[in-house]
This record gives C-alpha cells, sequence and structure tokens, in this order.
C-alpha cells in the first residue's frame, strides 16, 4: 500500500520536535558542537545533525563532510554505526547527517531521491538536491567551512544520492564516496566539471548486487562498474587497472595527468553493510573485516579540493 509523507504542520507533535532541532545538544566551556537543525525547503522541515570539531572556534576553513543515511536510516544511526564523528573530531572536520523524507507508514522510513530509488522519496518527487544545495550555502555562510573542501559519503540508498550530487552538485562538491551503492540516475549525468569518485561494495552484497540485478524490495540496480564506466569516461580517465589484496580488490582509473579519479574496492566477505563498523541491526549483513570504510574515505577526500 503506498505511503504518502508528512508535510510541515501535518501533525503538530512532527513540528513541534522540529522546532527544538534548532537547539545545541552539547555545549563545553559554553561553546557548543553539536547541533540538530531543521530548514525548510521546498514546504518541507528538512532536518540534520551537525557535529563541530574540538578546534572549530579556533580555525576557519574546515572541511565538510555531508553523510548520507541509507533507506530506513537516521542521523542517529549513522552517526552511531559508522564512526564518522570520531574520525571528523580527531582529522579536525566538520560532518552533517541530513536526513531523508520520512514516510507517514507504521514504520517511518527514511528515503532519498537519488534517481530511480528510493521509495517514498522518488515516488513523490522529493528535491533533495536542492535540501543539500541550501545545506551546503547555509553551512558555508555560518559554520567556517571552505566552500573548496565539501565531500559526500553516502550509504545504499544514501550512496545512490551521492552520486546524484556529484551529475548535479559538481560545482559545490569536490568528490564523493559511495558504500554499497551504484550510479542509479532517472536522467543523463551532466556534470560541470568531473568528480573524483571512491567506490566500496562488497562481492556478498544481495540487496544492491555489484554486477548488477534484482536487490531488496525487487528493484533493479545496474551494475555498479557501469557507472564507474560512465564517471571514469567523464573523468577522461584511461583503462583501469586492478591490484589483488587479502580480502579485496582494487581497481583504480586515472585520469590524463596520471592522478587518480576513481577507487573500487571490491571486499570478498561483508555484505551490504559499511566495512569496518556497526550493524545497524541483529538481522543486517555483518560489515567486512579487510577495509574501514570511514578510513578510506577521508584519505580519498584529503586528496582533492574544488578548483
Amino acid at each position: 500500500m503506498k505511503q504518502f509523507l508528512v508535510r510541515r504542520g501535518t501533525l503538530l507533535a512532527l513540528f513541534v520536535s522540529a522546532l527544538s532541532f534548532s537547539n545545541c545538544q552539547k555545549s563545553t566551556g559554553g561553546k557548543n558542537y553539536r547541533y540538530n537543525g531543521v530548514m525548510d525547503v521546498d514546504g518541507w522541515n528538512r532536518s540534520y545533525l551537525l557535529n563541530l570539531p574540538p578546534n572549530f572556534y579556533d580555525t576557519t576553513g574546515l572541511p565538510l563532510v555531508i553523510l548520507l543515511h541509507g533507506f530506513a536510516g537516521t542521523a542517529k544511526q549513522a552517526e552511531a554505526d559508522y564512526g564518522v564523528t570520531d574520525k571528523g573530531n580527531a582529522g579536525h572536520f566538520i560532518v552533517v547527517y541530513p536526513e531523508g523524507i520520512q514516510s507517514d507508514g507504521p514504520y517511518r522510513l527514511r528515503s532519498w531521491d537519488a534517481g530511480n530509488c528510493c521509495f517514498v522519496a522518488q515516488s513523490n518527487g522529493i528535491n533533495d538536491v536542492h535540501f543539500i544545495s541550501n545545506l551546503i550555502d547555509y553551512l558555508v555562510a555560518n559554520y567556517k567551512v571552505d566552500p573548496k573542501k565539501v565531500y559526500v559519503a553516502g550509504m545504499s540508498n544514501g550512496a545512490m544520492m551521492a552520486y546524484s550530487l556529484a551529475c548535479d552538485l559538481s560545482g559545490k562538491i569536490a568528490a564523493i564516496t559511495s558504500v554499497s551503492g551504484t550510479l542509479i540516475a532517472s536522467s543523463p549525468c551532466t556534470p560541470s566539471r568531473s568528480v573524483p569518485i571512491l567506490e566500496i561494495h562488497s562481492s556478498q552484497d544481495s540487496k544492491v548486487p555489484f554486477n548488477g540485478g534484482y536487490g531488496m524490495d525487487g528493484v533493479w540496480f545496474p551494475a555498479v562498474d557501469s557507472g564507474l564506466n560512465v564517471w571514469a569516461a567523464l573523468d577522461t580517465c584511461g583503462a583501469p587497472t586492478a591490484t589483488q589484496y587479502t580480502g579485496y580488490t582494487l581497481t583504480e582509473w586515472k585520469n590524463n595527468s596520471g592522478n587518480v579519479a576513481i577507487d573500487c574496492y571490491l571486499t570478498q566477505d561483508g555484505g551490504h553493510s559499511w566495512p569496518g563498523g556497526l550493524k545497524p541491526r541483529v538481522q543486517a549483513d555483518p560489515p567486512s573485516v579487510y577495509l574501514n570504510a570511514t578510513d578510506l574515505m577521508w584519505d580519498f577526500f584529503q586528496r582533492y579540493t574544488l578548483p
């Protein structure tokens, strides 16, 4: 049965909850480092969790990592399971966890409109690109973000959204990381510049199969390398080279300057999960023990800035 979304003001309780998101969560010595925020985008209350690193008040020009949860995930869940906040505090970058739109069904599932996935956001035409674009502008203007060091990472449906953002917001995003995702855009990808891509996937992933096919909820997903080949052409890359390591294979595409433009790590263990992270629920696939996606993500992002 089709689920419909909760619009701003539909439920008083939700509206009151959204208002409370503007309050800070944590302060040290009178300085706030944690915020639950909300912004109105196209008539919808769009929520996010913001974490500032310990050096925030002593510096400027900080990198920003936008972390997108998977289908049915939340900001709180993504923060708890992937370890990106700890990495940001140690590596001195800001992390923001936006939330996909929520259905009004019994499970209140959140999703992103990444093109051809995922319900409910996709079926209702939610403009998530507009949301993330507005969020970037707001954080750059108010939280000392270096506009040349804005990065996006996502898990599953959030990873698909990261690909969409690379297509549509290439002028604002320096690089992306996709974990258990694939390019599933509903229209041609036409970025204004080449965008470095890090893909981390498992050969055991049955929900978004690496080689393509039917996965979660009976949705057909294109093969991961089909999307990477699209980006290799956009990034003017040569033929890829693959290196086998214990437990995983690394495939690299280099651009005409000889610099790595695309990295793809394919693990032989794990499944539809964030390598090195935690299982979000008991029934979830186990994460790979051979890689740490958060470490790989930040190492990759540090190589790139916007021109």
